[in-house]
């Protein structure tokens, strides 16, 4: 299968499922400012989910620069990250509408660690087919530590949802922040085989 193929269908999964977070969104009845402060939940956690499938998109991409030929391996392990990222607007639709409540923030918890592992396997299916390149190996290496932390820091989120789901939020929005602007290293590396 061509990479081009691979992504074009990622990129389509992934456009689906940002419009049916939107569309979770119902237009209020009224044109009084008060008739949005009900919004305020769901947009919330519709803005952090975007931001969310936004990365994994943008890391996405960055993965697929180091690829040259799509494997077996390749194609389930993608399909497995996609299929728990379009779980992602049940837990948003969720969590939004039942005002952060701790069940709602642990299973919105346990759908983002369980996108963190599906991308840290499909991570893992690149790399066994990596060029030989020192750069490379190194930019896979820095991104599995960040791809650890993350594991370990929506674990410690689940568990705070009982605790405070103010706690569990930011945890979320710190895995956010860290992997916002996506690791340059394996575009350098690729770039430099060139």
């Amino acid at each position: 299968m061509n990479k081009t193929r691979l992504e074009a269908f990622s990129d389509g999964v992934l456009a689906i499922i940002i419009t049916i977070m939107v569309l979770e969104i119902k237009v209020p009845h009224g044109t009084e400012w008060s008739v949005l402060i009900p919004l305020i939940p769901v947009s919330l956690s519709y803005v952090l989910s975007f931001l969310f499938i936004g990365i994994y998109w943008g890391n996405h991409h960055h993965l697929m620069h180091s690829v040259k030929k799509v494997t077996s391996g390749m194609i389930l392990a993608n399909l497995n990250l996609l299929f728990w990222l379009s779980l992602v607007p049940f837990g948003t639709g969720w969590m939004g509408e039942n005002n952060f409540e701790a069940n709602a923030v642990l299973v919105y918890g346990v759908i983002l660690l369980l996108c963190g592992l599906a991308f840290t396997i499909f991570q893992k299916q690149i790399e066994k087919n990596l060029h030989e390149s020192v750069e490379l190996k190194n930019a896979f290496s820095s991104l599995t530590k960040k791809g650890i932390v993350s594991l370990i820091t929506y674990s410690t989120a689940i568990v705070m949802a009982y605790v405070s789901t103010i706690i569990s939020g930011l945890l979320f929005l710190a895995v956010a922040i860290m992997w916002l602007i996506p690791d340059q290293k394996i575009e350098k590396a690729v770039n430099d085989l060139k």
